[in-house]
């Protein structure tokens, strides 16, 4: 990953982190937007080495959006996803059932980097900014 230098960017403040996976015949990746408290946008579309069901692209969209900011300096992140499962999941709400999902809920441990996590479920079906999201063709 390149280094990403932000604008003294305060890590007591809210970050934002917008995330979606896609999964499809051709392949599967990510779209992640993770905004500082600064309000400056970064935007990546990731096109992942590996198979993966909607779910589990959705999944990993939020994991490495959660490094990402991390990495960034995010101490305060604000999450949003439109997957219901994986929001509920996060929040534990649901229980994982697929042996690949069980591993990825469990083993993360990512929420705890961070000295204050939240994730809500977003119901549009684009991302904000109207970032393109469909990494694979």
């Amino acid at each position: 990953m390149t280094e990403m230098t932000i604008k003294e960017a305060s890590q007591d403040q809210k970050w934002l982190l917008h995330v979606d996976g896609s999964s499809t015949a051709q392949g599967s990746g990510a779209g992640i937007v993770i905004t500082t408290p600064q309000g400056e946008d970064l935007e990546f579309a990731i096109k992942f080495d590996f198979k993966a069901s909607n779910n589990e692209a959705e999944y990993e969209a939020l994991v490495i959006g959660m490094r990402m900011a991390h990495e960034t300096g995010a101490k305060h992140l604000l999450a949003y996803s439109d997957s219901q499962l994986v929001v509920k999941q996060v929040e534990g709400t649901y229980e994982a059932k697929e042996e690949s999902m069980i591993q990825s809920t469990t083993n993360r441990g990512l929420k705890t980097k961070f000295h204050h996590f939240q994730i809500i479920q977003y119901l549009e079906k684009k991302m904000p900014r109207q970032i393109p999201v469909k990494t694979c063709k």
